[in-house]
């Protein structure tokens, strides 16, 4: 059996899970999300805990297991706490800022470059070269912080670019230059 999808899930404190068939909706202080799991898995809420089982040891259900479990702790945690990337902006004179709901970007381009808040996301520039990205929404924070990185990816040679925090860039070394006599 899945060692992932076994485990029970722990409902926290001011969330709360409603399961309507294959539908499972979490609502929390960070807000509501809404997630449709496949026919087969069947998920069950035992007073504070939820558990997901399969029909049977099938390729298909073996592989669904873990994964249904894991979007519904994910949910469980992003109602509860939410989700963060930090971005860093690398560069001379490369810097971000916040216009309302808009992301602008200074990057090199001879154009600024926009990006707008959608919903269930939350852009914060704490400072000209930085930006977290936050809601409750796993998969929407990582592909939101992916588009932005996305704009001006870090090059190798300088390092300059948008990287997430964690990230280390490898640097190379420029030309070596013409080969004396």
């Amino acid at each position: 059996m899945s060692r992932i999808g076994r485990q029970p899930i722990a409902v926290p404190a001011g969330v709360d899970v409603k399961i309507d068939g294959s539908t499972v909706t979490v609502k929390g202080p960070k807000g509501e999300l809404t997630r449709t799991v496949h026919k087969n898995m069947k998920v069950e809420q035992n007073g504070a805990e939820i558990t997901v089982t399969r029909p049977d040891d099938s390729n298909l259900n073996k592989s669904l297991h873990g994964l249904t479990r894991t979007l519904i702790a994910n949910m469980i945690e992003g109602v509860d706490k939410g989700f963060s990337k930090t971005l860093e902006v690398n560069g001379v004179g490369y810097r971000a800022a916040k216009q309302g709901k808009d992301l602008v970007l200074n990057i090199g381009y001879s154009h600024q470059v926009t990006m707008s808040e959608i919903d269930g996301i939350t852009i914060d520039v704490p400072n000209a070269n930085t930006i977290v990205i936050s809601g409750p929404d796993k998969q929407k924070v990582g592909q939101f912080a992916a588009e932005v990185r996305e704009k001006r990816p870090p090059e190798p040679y300088k390092g300059k670019g948008i990287k997430y925090s964690y990230e280390h860039i490898r640097r190379k070394e420029g030309k070596a230059g013409k080969g004396g006599k």
